[in-house]
Order: C-alpha cells, then structure tokens, then sequence
C-alpha cells in the first residue's frame, strides 16, 4: 500500500481525491492531508510517504516552491495536479524533478494513467524517502534527471518502429500510460524540437535515405514513411528539401 500526502488548501478537493485514490484498491491511500506548505514538510519529515500530490490551483508559484522544499530534502514521487496548460511551467516542473503534471481540466482517465505510471516507476526504482538529492543546476540536467523511465527514449523507439504507420503523439502517450500534454512538453525540452517537428524530420530523412540507396519507387517510399496521400508527400518532401523527390533522385545520379 502506497501512503500519499495531499497537499491542496481546499478541503473538499480531499473527497475527489480519496474517490480517484479508491478506484486503485490496495495500491494507494490518502494518508495525510496538509492546506499549506509548512504543514506538508513537517509531515513529510514525521512520517514516510510513497507520493506527494500538490493542488497548482490555488497558487502556481507556492506549488512550484513547495516542489523545491521537498527535492532538497527526498526523492519521494511528486504529482502536480490543476493550473494553467503551459509551457512554462511544465518546463519549471521539469526543474524541480517532478513526475508528472496534470493541468486542469484533470479527468480520471488521466489521473488514473498518471498513478499507474508513477507506481511502475516505484516498484522499477525504489528509492529511500529522505535521501538528498543532488541539485540540478539547468532546467536541461533536470530534465535528464526526471527521465528515468526513458520515456523520450520509448517515444523515439516507438516511432522508429511505427514510421510507417499513422503516428499521434495522444496515441503513444496511452500506449505508455503518460499524460499527453507533459509529454509533448517534455519531449520539446528534451529534444529542443516539438513532437510534429521530430516526426517530419525522421520521415523525410528516411525518405531521403531511401531515395539516395534503394530503387524503390516514390510512391512506395511515401508509404514506407507513413504517406498515404502522394501530394501530401511531395509537398512535405519539398518543403523539408527544396527540391521535389523525383529531382533529389535525378541529382544524385548525376552527381554520382
């Protein structure tokens, strides 16, 4: 049984959260419950705690230093749950080396995915609550810090293997049981590109492998890299390169 710590100034959002806590039986149990900062670090301190799960709704910024009062003292899971869906303060999130973020609205499907994830992660690392942990100094060192699981890793095996098929950032984050929106978000700290962005890019440079070392028709690349449509390819491809597909072939039998 995983003890939590709900931290959350609004005393009725304890009721939403011990139902959501419930659905998971013998996995999670609402332990404490603390309306303010202070109170949750001296909880923390008098008792151990699986996961910390902390409201943004009422301020961002205490939620966010309350992130960095705890990542000074223990590795224990943190789960942010409300505020706005922005870059910045997933980004911020990334920083203080949380495990998931969960703007609002938070539904129970995503809530769900969310403990399920953090428990596999556990139960793959287990960690000692009160042991320090080293301070990372950019928002880059905390982003490898928090990718433990390699999700960013999975995503990019993933699409790898499914090139050819129709691919959904929203679709991989079910199949990896992650929210969709910190994972979008993550991947774009990581990889310093959107997830749209990094897909087109292994599209077109297999396409362009492809072209340049196998006699496979244009058509057939197109679908190899997950075209169906042949004018959505070539406007891609000539966007991406400059030149039409058909003329990246033919320049480089001249060249040759």
């Amino acid at each position: 049984m995983y003890k939590v710590l709900l931290v959350d100034p609004d005393h009725h959002a304890k009721e939403w959260i011990k139902r959501m806590l419930d659905r998971h039986q013998a996995e999670f149990e609402l332990e404490c419950h603390a309306a303010a900062a202070a109170e949750a670090m001296s909880m923390l301190s008098a008792q151990d705690h699986q996961l910390v799960l902390i409201s943004m709704r009422a301020s961002e910024e205490e939620g966010l230093q309350l992130c960095g009062r705890i990542r000074e003292k223990s590795r224990v899971p943190i789960v942010l749950i409300g505020g706005r869906n922005e870059f910045q303060l997933a980004r911020k999130a990334l920083y203080y080396q949380v495990n998931d973020y969960l703007p609002d609205p938070v539904s129970p499907e995503e809530f769900a995915a969310s403990l399920k994830t953090v428990k596999r992660e556990m139960d793959e690392a287990p960690y000692s609550a009160h042991q320090p942990v080293p301070w990372a100094g950019t928002v880059q060192e905390a982003a490898s810090a928090i990718s433990s699981a390699g999700i960013i890793d999975k995503v990019k095996a993933y699409v790898e293997e499914a090139l050819h098929q129709n691919i959904t950032l929203k679709e991989i984050s079910h199949i990896f049981h992650f929210n969709y929106s910190y994972l979008g978000q993550k991947f774009k700290v990581e990889e310093k590109m959107t997830f749209k962005e990094y897909l087109l890019q292994q599209r077109m440079e297999k396409a362009k492998f492809l072209l340049e070392n196998t006699d496979m028709k244009v058509y057939e690349i197109a679908n190899e890299v997950g075209y169906t449509e042949m004018d959505w390819f070539y406007k891609k491809f000539k966007t991406y390169t400059g030149v039409s597909a058909n003329k990246y072939r033919k320049t480089l039998i001249i060249t040759a």
